[in-house]
């Protein structure tokens, strides 16, 4: 049985292990009717991705959009999908919390896991968290944030994406783990980074891609990543299991999904289409301008992964004491 370890150790290794293994297959006739490929926030890292890669998949289809649908943390777009015809000319691009968090975070939601096949997952990104100018500068790692946390309790903030993401847990987690209160402030976008480097709260906690162009002018300062080990585009940064918090080991996904009634020649179409464009230069080397890892993790493997993650995010989401909202 497959273990997130063992999905994160290989997904962390940028290995698409599906497409490294075989080269390009020849596709049927590309789909006649236009295809769209929603994603569920305004444009930054995730729509980026999305039309990076389908701008590689034109075997799959003739035409391909790649539309935003923002609005209640991406669950727009969920739904939109949801409803959609399943005949593959509907897909939905979005990181996997959607599927293994939603569902513990949200009392009433009008989609469950079971109504998307996923097709396969693209990227992957660790999180990283990063301080600014309101922390001292003599405050390098991990530890030393703690230390100053506790001692400067109303000054121990950190900012997300957003309430109920993974991102939020993640931070909760740090102070309950190191004990001490650390005050989440929510916003949209990159915001957070905004304010960080303004000095309006103390950290961030975001996707490695959100930051880096500061964190290498000195702008800001990376404590740790949250990966299974360092990441290539910060690798002097320290991991959070290396700064001895094991329990934020975690990587964003970024994947395709259908409506789950899809029939199966068309899924295997679509996901024969995203491996061949995973193997292309442009993708490859769009992927590493964006901070991401190329990261295309077997359908089966896939499925198993989400259930599992499903369940480690249900205990963290518990054990943080969040009170789901509607």
């Amino acid at each position: 049985m497959i273990t997130r370890r063992d999905v994160l150790t290989v997904s962390a290794a940028g290995v698409a292990i599906s497409a490294a293994c075989r080269g390009p297959r020849a596709l049927a006739q590309p789909l006649a009717k236009t295809v769209h490929i929603l994603t569920g926030f305004t444009p930054g890292l995730q729509d980026a991705l999305a039309r990076l890669i389908a701008g590689q998949m034109k075997d799959y289809a003739e035409t391909i959009v790649v539309e935003a649908r923002p609005g209640a943390a991406g669950r727009i777009a969920v739904e939109a999908v949801k409803t959609a015809d399943a005949d593959g000319s509907m897909m939905l691009f979005a990181p996997l919390g959607f599927i293994m968090l939603f569902p513990h975070v949200y009392r009433n939601l009008r989609f469950q896991p079971g109504d998307f096949t996923p097709v396969s997952t693209v990227a992957s990104t660790p999180t990283l968290l990063t301080v600014g100018p309101k922390v001292p500068g003599d405050v390098t790692t991990v530890a030393e944030f703690v230390t100053w946390c506790r001692a400067n309790p109303k000054f121990a903030t950190y900012g997300t994406a957003g309430a109920g993401t993974t991102l939020h847990f993640l931070g909760a987690t740090l102070g309950r783990t190191a004990g001490f209160d650390f005050l989440h402030v929510a916003y949209q976008g990159n915001g957070a980074i905004q304010d960080l480097v303004k000095g309006e709260i103390a950290s961030a906690i975001m996707p490695v891609g959100s930051s880096l162009g500061l964190v290498q002018s000195g702008q800001l300062r990376a404590l740790a990543t949250t990966g299974p080990r360092r990441c290539p585009f910060v690798p002097a940064v320290p991991t959070m299991r290396e700064a001895g918090y094991p329990s934020l080991e975690d990587l964003t996904w970024y994947a395709f999904f259908v409506p789950s009634k899809t029939p199966t020649p068309l899924v295997e179409k679509l996901n024969t289409a995203i491996q061949a464009a995973m193997l292309t230069e442009q993708v490859r080397s769009g992927l590493t301008k964006l901070a991401v890892e190329p990261d295309a993790i077997a359908m089966s493997d896939f499925a198993r992964l989400i259930a599992s993650e499903s369940e480690r995010w249900k205990a963290i989401v518990q054990a943080t004491g969040f009170v789901p909202t509607d």
